[in-house]
């Protein structure tokens, strides 16, 4: 993934299917390239898993598979096995863990740090984000639960100038 993205061009056409689809040959004719180098470029796009290409008979449509870039990361995370009674929340599980910080906020506790970095923090279980706040969440089987940071990635940057 890292070296479809050490490409500028490639970085261009990724930014711009990252808000809609595109047809190929609209994506050359915006990006000021030729159809085949925008094909090479896309093949190495699509074969990092950073867009998918839908065919239409000969039409090709490009999209950005935004998932997969922002779980780039996932396999710096550290993994902990952790033994608990049947019944135990997940808050429970979470204060068995060294470096996790747990703050109460009204009548809520959140994780607040992780190994001293402060942040906002969210959890899910098996995959899925529950409906309930981790000291309800109760562990009635194996069970898998991932603590993820909330980081901030661009969506939108705005230049203002003042007149």
């Amino acid at each position: 993934m890292f070296r479809a993205l050490s490409s500028k061009t490639r970085r261009e056409m990724l930014r711009s299917l990252i808000n809609e689809e595109k047809h190929i040959t609209g994506l050359a004719r915006e990006l000021g390239i030729s159809v085949p180098v925008t094909a090479k470029h896309a093949k190495i796009l699509e074969s990092a898993g950073l867009i998918e290409r839908r065919k239409f008979g000969r039409t090709h449509v490009l999209k950005a598979k935004t998932e997969h870039m922002y779980n780039a990361f996932d396999f710096l995370g550290e993994q902990f096995d952790v033994n608990v009674q049947r019944g135990a929340s997940v808050l429970d599980v979470l204060k068995e863990i060294s470096g996790v910080t747990i703050e109460n906020v009204g009548d809520r506790e959140f994780v607040t740090s992780v190994d001293g970095e402060e942040g906002y923090y969210i959890f899910e279980v098996n995959g899925k984000p529950p409906n309930a706040s981790m000291n309800k969440v109760t562990i009635d089987s194996d069970t898998k639960v991932e603590l993820k940071k909330l980081v901030p990635v661009k969506k939108k940057e705005i230049k203002i100038r003042v007149d």
